[in-house]
Formats: structure tokens, sequence, C-alpha cells
């Protein structure tokens, strides 16, 4: 039995991966939700002091980009080129995706080490000749069975997931036998009950797997854009082969051996869950064949829905993150969608929503806070952060709510990537921090001029801020650049060194930020939005 990611620790980078995404049109909020997802997975693990590789890229071959460069005019090779670096990089560095490569799979460093792998099992016996015939899914690049197609009011067959015609294809082509390993398969979901994520993706894929698998036809000849067939050049390698191989491919395999054992296999594939197949079935079996090691998890994330409908380019529900971040800003942006959509299920997005929550948890409950605290540090000490005294009950409450606050973000952001629940424990303490700044009333307490009232005055805020410094260290991860403002505004830098070297799993332990650090109030964390309808 293969060993699993989970299995194969010590020094290996926690390894994080995107699918990667097919260029044959502009990233919409769909690829962003899942970019930022891994975004912030690893600016976690980044915190924690781990050693950490995130990987994310564009999948540039296959019969869909084919059509489409054409429809442009416009070789595949040039219509890739310009997406990516007019669309698809300026996205990931706008939303301030920290990224450590982006593969692309026309490089030669990829291409070369698809022919090499698949050369390997063809040597081992593991690929053979053959025909097959059925219908074919452009969109999805995939032969589709009877149960993956829905009925026309025409009767014409459509793909589930496009809602559109498929193609019936008859080709000779060369099949891999992943029918032989539906039992191994079988036989390690049991043994790895956490390999798939959700519970729901799990079940189907086991159920699809106990129903028998047929072999893979792993080349097409029909076209030619894609990885030559090392020992016939008349077929290409199928797009899903080159494509799951830059798992492989972009951290060393056959190239780079001390890179790869430190990296692969990567610790959580997040992926759409219309992709979920090629995750849990194809690519764990492909890795068996050849002796390589299983990824830890695959997480499926569920689909972005407007009115409805999937986000999609097909089906006119697209929509760019830019028409977003142009109105709430970037942070924000990597905020909401985590915070309204529980990881693994279907979400809506609204406008709306995206408002009330952004005022009501963002600019009201959190920015606020941030500009109360500093503006009474200011009003009442100078700006000088005072030292506490005797804490009380109602300070010790706040040292209990946040240790509470930290361990659950710990395990539901870090570990369980529930990323919703992880934020909600956020955010929970900072209401508890408003709670407290209400019910202590430092306002009426600055009033006492006497050694207590002061002693007092200097307590409140002093928690205050130092609850504040924990919350910038939980939400960099998060929202990093107004996670980096509030922590100049505290004076953290001077004193305490780079946000991003505080751990966040320490983030509860207090007393970290020293009396006497000047607080200053900078600009608001998130400004009252104005009507787009006056843009």
């Amino acid at each position: 039995m293969a060993a699993t990611g989970s299995e194969k620790q010590g020094s290996k980078a926690y390894y994080v991966t995107t699918p990667i995404y097919y260029v044959n049109d502009a990233p919409h909020l769909g690829h962003a939700y899942t970019t930022v997802a891994g975004d912030v997975l690893t600016r976690w693990h980044r915190q924690r002091g781990e050693k950490v590789w995130y990987l994310t890229g564009t999948d540039e071959h296959g019969q869909k980009i084919m059509r489409t460069a054409e429809a442009n005019g416009v070789s595949p090779q040039e219509w890739c080129d310009k997406l990516v670096e007019e669309a698809w990089k300026p996205l990931w560095e706008h939303l301030n995706i920290a990224n450590d490569d982006f593969i692309r799979t026309t490089q030669k460093r990829h291409t070369d080490r698809v022919q090499e792998f698949v050369q390997d099992l063809y040597d081992k016996g593991e690929i053979y000749k053959g025909g097959y015939e059925g219908p074919y899914c452009v969109g999805c690049e995939e032969y589709k069975l009877p149960g993956d197609l829905i009925e026309a009011e025409d009767g014409t067959k459509l793909c589930a997931v496009h809602k559109k015609p498929v193609e019936i294809l008859k080709e000779e082509n060369y099949f891999f036998k992943l029918s032989e390993y539906g039992p191994k398969l079988i036989e390690f979901y049991e043994a790895n009950p956490g390999f798939i994520q959700p519970e729901s993706a799990r079940n189907e894929v086991l159920n699809f797997v106990k129903q028998g698998l047929e072999d893979l036809s792993i080349s097409r000849s029909t076209f030619d854009w894609g990885v030559p067939v090392p020992w016939d050049d008349k077929h290409v390698i199928y797009v899903w082969i080159d494509a799951l191989l830059n798992y492989a491919t972009a951290v060393g395999y056959n190239e780079n051996p001390a890179k790869f054992d430190e990296t692969f296999p990567a610790n959580v594939h997040l992926i759409g869950k219309d992709i979920l197949r090629f995750h849990a079935i194809i690519w764990p079996a492909m890795l068996m064949a050849q002796g390589l090691p299983v990824p830890g998890r695959v997480a499926a994330n569920g689909w972005l829905m407007v009115g409805g409908e999937k986000m999609s380019k097909s089906n006119l529900t697209g929509i760019k993150p830019q028409d977003l971040t142009s109105h709430f800003g970037v942070d924000a942006y990597r905020w909401y969608f985590l915070r309204a959509i529980a990881f693994g299920q279907d979400g809506s997005f609204s406008w709306e929503d995206f408002s009330a929550r952004y005022t009501s948890e963002l600019a009201n409950d959190y920015g606020n806070l941030a500009s109360r605290v500093a503006a009474m540090v200011g009003k009442y000490f100078g700006g000088e952060l005072p030292a506490a005294t005797a804490d009380g009950d109602a300070e010790k409450a706040l040292h209990e709510g946040l240790a509470k606050a930290v361990a659950t973000a710990d395990a539901k952001i870090g570990e369980e990537l529930d990323f919703q629940a992880g934020i909600l424990a956020i955010f929970d303490f900072v209401k508890q921090v408003n709670g407290y700044i209400t019910e202590q009333e430092p306002w009426k307490v600055a009033k006492d001029d006497s050694a207590e009232g002061r002693a007092r005055l200097a307590t409140i805020l002093y928690t205050a801020a130092e609850s504040l410094r924990a919350v910038a260290v939980l939400l960099n991860p998060i929202m990093p650049e107004t996670s980096q403002a509030l922590w100049d505004s505290l004076g953290a830098e001077a004193s305490l060194g780079a946000l991003s070297a505080q751990p966040v799993q320490d983030a509860a332990t207090w007393g970290q930020l020293p009396a006497g650090a000047t607080v200053t109030k900078g600009a608001v964390l998130f400004p009252r939005l104005e009507d787009p309808k006056k843009d």
C-alpha cells in the first residue's frame, strides 16, 4: 500500500495545491475562492512557523483550449500566454496570493517529466493500446458515463455540468489499467477516512469505485494540442493525465530529488467538486502504479452560486473579483467568501449580503473597535500605551475568551479547513472585547483623576490594546493588509517585530504588547461603503 502524506513528515513541507485552471477565459469568483482558501491555509501554517509550499497554475493543453484559441484567431500557445500574463497572474497578485510557484503545463519542466512518467507506466505494462467510443464533453475534457448525462427537451444528451451537448467520439487510444486499482483504492479509502472531504464527497467516490472501474483512455489522436505520447507521436497524452502530474513535476519529480522528497506528496489538494473523481480516483491510482506516496487529503469545495446557477462563464454568472475588490477592498473580499460560506458546501453570493456583513462585522465590530481604542489611548495617555495593574474578573474573562478563540481558530483553519468556524471564533472574541469596553465605560472612568481611577483606566485600555494585538495576529493570514495596519497602529512592529513572525498558536499568551508602545490612530480599517449606484 502506498504511503500517505501524513506518514511522511519530519522535515517535509506542508504542501498545498489549487487545481490548475483552464485558460479558456479570464478567472472569475469561483477560481478566486479556491485560491484564496489555499492562500489563507498556507499563510496560517507559515505563521505557525512551519515550512510551507503553495502551488497554483494553469492547465493549457486539450481540445477546449485549442478550440478557444482557434475561435479567437490565434495559436493555442499565444492564447495561453496572453491569458496567463494579462489575467491570471495579475489577479493573484491583486488578491495578495502568496504562492510559492506558478506552473504552466506548456513549460518544458512539466512536459518532459510527463512523458517520462507515462513512459515508465508503459514500460511496466500499466498502459496498453485499445479503442473506445462514447459520449465526450469537451468542457470537462472527459468521456461521460450514462449516469453523467441529462436529456434536453428534444432528447439531446447533455453534460450535466456544462448543460451542453456531448460529442460521440470514436478513436484508437492507449489505456491505463485503472480497473485493477479499484480494490486497492477501496482499501486505501477505508484505512484513511479523512482522505476525501467533505463526507458527502467521500461517500460519492467510495460508491462510484465499488460499482467497478473501467480502464482509462490516456491518449487522444483526433487533435494535436498536447504532450506527445513518447512512444507514439500520433497521439497526445490525455489532458487530465497531463494536468494531474503538475503536482509532481512542479516540485522536482525526476529532476530535483531533494526538493521532491521534502515536498511531495501534497498534504492538501484543494479542488472544485466537479473534478473530484480525477483527484480522488485517477490521481492516487496513477501514484500507486508508479510506487509513489498518495496525498494526505483531497478537499472539495462547493460551487459558488448566483441566482441558483453555478458560477461560470458559460452560464453568464461569472463575476470578476475586481468588480468586488474595487468596492469592498481586497481584504474584505478575502474575508467574505470564507466567512459567509462553509467550505465544502455550495454557497450563494449576493451583493446585499456582502454589504451587510461588511458593515456589521468589519466596519462596526472590528474597525470601530480598533479606532476607539487607539483614540482613547491617544486622548487619555498621549498615545503611550499604559501598563495594566491588577486584572479583575472582567479581564480574566477576556484572557479565557482569547485562549478559546486561538485554540478554536487554529484547529478549524489549520487542521479541519473549516475557515468559517475559525473566522467566527475570532470575531466572537472581537465582540467580547467590544462588550468589555461597553461594560467598563473607560470614558467615564477617565473622569476619575485619582490614582485608583488612572490605574483602572490604564488596565482597561491596555487590555483592549493587547486583545487587538492578538486579533491582528489571528487575522493576518486572512486579511494581511488591514492586520498590518492595525499592527502598526499599536506600535507592535517596533516592540515585537514583524507581524508575519508572530506564531498564531501563541497569540493567546497574554502581555506581549509592552507598556510604553506608541499607539497611533491610523486610517479607518474598513471605510464606510459608498452606494455603488453613485459610482
